[in-house]
């Protein structure tokens, strides 16, 4: 009993899994019917033979003609009533040179008029291959492997792609023209294609439909290799081309590109499988014009397809970038503060994209329309309030319920627009389904029993990388504004925080975003963060009068650090100075159980992300201790960051137009703070310090490389606090003469004795 009950309950779960499909994805199942039907009647087509279709006219030919051709019989027929003979597959009927006998013409008519025949074997071969590639069809467009979830109309359109591709295939092996492997090469649509896929649906489904299309090539072809191989290598160039085109003229050079590419892969299919070059004179040109019209034909076919598709290709989304377009100019006047916003979340999410390999235009585009919702209500948005906040005045609740309708109304305003599902997408899932935690923590404080779901965006969380990295680039963004002191150890610190707590409340876990790919988006916004909170890099040949001291405050600076330092030296035994440098490195104690003063400046120290770091980077912030004594800091911040070439790289294209690495750079800051004992704290600002250029430096110069990274310490805190060399540098076997840089290697000759590696 308890067996039956068993195996019913097994059987009802079973069928109530496949009605669930079918009610779940009726309209995927009806497309795979229409298009298997499609497939059929085309492949029925393909095996079928008439006189209209045949290689030949019966009336081209007569009974002691001389024939001028060959014609070989493409199926078997076999006897019927009115011609008693069978006809091989194969068999050559007539023969070129030779006349016509009575036999052969009897079976040209045989042929002509055999309508109704079908080679039933061919037939079922070809329809169980058709299978195997629509079964590998449904698995490598399988979302888990194409890497996003597809709208009904991809498969749509790519199914009658797919379906032209065979059509046209197989009506062209029915003529004369085109019977030859080779030839058959130069009508096949592939191309064509390949282009609006990769367009519209993105480069991996274009190349997946590549490796299907040549499959059913090899089937419509009588399993020909040449147009397999063809097809393959002309659809994935095809795709690869246009991965990176962004205006619509880009098709016109794309099509060239194709079309000589098709010329080279014919002529390699033609020495590979030792064809004759007699034809030359009509296939090569016939191959080149399939790549350039196959191009031409894209252009005319994309903005219709567009419309009617509503998809976000590369065409479509650069149109969309455009700021004078009337929704940004809309959201600019009504809300300039979310405007700005937006355009530096679509900075940091495009280069986050770029890290990872995610497309990076499509997360720019959703960046800037991600908060169009805010045109309505713009002043109840901290951005756009001019020092009021109409929120203290409100219940939470609705607080709350006003921030959550942006997202709404954004995706409505979206819809009206007519813009892609992936940017709606993106407007939606920007904050995921997460907690207004200002608000919800205050209605807390009011209410014990508030519930968080009222207090919760109405979103579902990301379910792609590029609305993933936008919504991080929101919140980053946003949450930086807030930031006192914004240097690359403070933002690195703080966005690592922001990141961990989107990952603690699930936000990611549909995105598709790795462990490694986050540390690269944060590395990103790291890096444009600090660029963007440090405005100025001080460099050679840059002054700001506003900012640099006189000449007379430079040398009083340096006269005050010398007669400080004289006077330190006579009025303390070398022991004791020994001891309390030591006990100021440590934060310790004094031998006789007092406390130590606390140092006079800050000293942070980093490595950049993937860097290992260095056995001796422990000694940096004593000897950048001494090197602020030296100079009279007091009160000072100063963040240190040692990185590789191609990160300070990034940092002097970006600020020095100098496409090359540097051996240091410095971003000067002087903002002020105070922390929690009530200190004052000014930030001097960043050195960033390559650890890849201290050797080839220290070579160059012949110095030790201990000396070269003591002076790039000295050369870069002598720059942040106010100095500069103008156009001179230091040169090997050359004294400066500069007030900064002899001060510079005064000080580094005081410090000699000290040693960092």
């Amino acid at each position: 009993m308890n067996k039956t009950q068993n195996s019913n309950e097994e059987n009802t779960t079973f069928f109530g899994m496949i009605a669930d499909f079918f009610k779940t994805k009726w309209s995927y199942v009806l497309l795979f019917i229409l298009f298997f039907m499609t497939i059929v009647s085309i492949v029925y087509f393909d095996t079928t033979k008439s006189e209209t279709v045949a290689s030949f006219k019966l009336d081209e030919f007569e009974i002691g003609q001389v024939a001028d051709r060959n014609i070989i019989a493409p199926n078997s027929i076999p006897p019927d009533e009115f011609y008693p003979f069978a006809i091989e597959q194969g068999e050559k009927v007539i023969k070129k040179g030779f006349p016509i006998s009575e036999e052969s013409y009897h079976k040209l008519e045989k042929m002509s008029q055999s309508h109704g025949y079908v080679d039933y074997r061919m037939f079922a071969n070809k329809i169980l291959f058709m299978l195997l590639v629509l079964v590998l069809w449904s698995i490598l467009f399988h979302p888990s492997l194409l890497g996003k979830v597809f709208q009904m109309k991809e498969p749509i359109l790519e199914a009658i792609l797919y379906a032209l591709i065979l059509f046209v295939t197989v009506v062209a092996d029915k003529s004369l023209l085109f019977q030859d492997e080779f030839h058959i090469c130069a009508i096949i649509p592939s191309a064509l294609c390949s282009f609006l896929i990769a367009i519209l649906f993105g480069q991996r489904s274009a190349l997946f439909f590549a490796i299907v299309s040549s499959l059913g090539i090899l089937c419509v072809s009588n399993f020909s290799v040449v147009p397999c191989l063809f097809t393959l290598a002309n659809s994935i160039s095809a795709a690869k081309i246009v991965r990176k085109i962004e205006r619509r003229t880009d098709m016109v050079f794309s099509s060239i590109f194709l079309a000589v590419f098709n010329i080279v892969f014919i002529i390699l299919l033609k020495v590979i499988f030792k064809g004759s070059f007699s034809d030359s004179i009509f296939l090569l040109p016939a191959v080149f014009l399939n790549g350039f019209f196959s191009g031409i034909l894209t252009l005319g076919l994309l903005t219709p397809l567009e419309i009617i598709m509503n998809t976000a290709s590369v065409f479509r989304l650069m149109d969309l970038s455009d700021q004078n377009n009337p929704t940004m100019q809309e959201l600019l006047l009504s809300a300039s503060g979310t405007y700005q916003h937006s355009m530096m979340v679509a900075q940091l999410a495009e280069n986050g994209c770029k890290a990872i390999g995610a497309n990076s235009l499509l997360a720019r585009v959703g960046a800037y329309y991600h908060d169009i919702g805010k045109v309505e209500h713009p002043e109840y948005f901290t951005e756009n309030q001019d020092g009021k906040n109409k929120h203290d005045d409100m219940n939470p609740s609705l607080s709350a319920s006003v921030i959550k309708s942006h997202v709404k109304l954004g995706i409505e305003k979206a819809k009206a627009l007519h813009l892609p599902q992936q940017i709606i997408d993106i407007i939606a899932e920007h904050h995921g389904n997460s907690v207004i935690a200002g608000f919800y923590y205050k209605a807390k404080e009011k209410d014990p029993n508030a519930s968080e779901e009222d207090f919760s965006y109405p979103g579902n969380p990301p379910v792609t990388k590029e609305s993933a990295v936008v919504m991080l680039a929101d919140t980053v963004e946003a949450a930086c504004k807030s930031l006192d002191k914004p240097s690359v150890p403070r933002l690195e610190k703080f966005i690592q925080e922001l990141i961990n707590a989107k990952v603690e409340h699930h936000q990611l876990d549909n995105s598709g975003l790795t462990f490694g790919e986050l540390s690269k988006i944060k590395g990103i916004f790291v890096q444009l963060l600090a660029a963007y909170y440090h405005s100025r890099v001080k460099y050679p040949n840059q002054k700001d009068p506003d900012e640099i001291e006189d000449k007379r405050e430079i040398e009083k600076k340096a006269e005050d650090a010398e007669n400080a330092e004289i006077k330190q030296n006579q009025s303390e035994k070398s022991e004791t100075s020994k001891e309390e440098n030591d006990l100021k490195n440590d934060g310790g104690t004094k031998s006789d159980g007092t406390e130590n003063q606390k140092m006079k400046n800050n000293v942070f120290v980093s490595v950049q992300d993937g860097l290992d770091e260095p056995e001796w980077i422990s000694k940096i912030v004593p000897f950048e201790q001494t090197v602020l004594e030296k100079i009279s800091a007091e009160g000072e911040e100063v963040s240190i960051l040692f990185c590789n070439d191609d990160f300070i790289q990034e940092l002097t294209r970006t600020y020095r137009n100098i496409d090359a690495p540097t051996d240091v750079l410095s971003f000067e800051n002087g903002e002020t703070y105070t922390d929690e004992e009530g200190s004052t704290w000014r930030s001097m600002g960043d050195i960033i310090i390559s650890l890849e250029t201290v050797p080839k430096n220290a070579e160059y110069f012949g110095v030790p490389e201990d000396e070269e990274l003591k002076r790039l310490l000295i050369h870069g805190t002598l720059h942040i606090n106010g100095f500069d060399h103008g156009e001179e540098h230091i040169e090997k076997g050359v004294q400066p003469t500069g007030e900064m840089l002899t001060l510079q290697e005064k000080i580094l000759g005081e410090l000699s004795d000290i040693h960092i590696l």
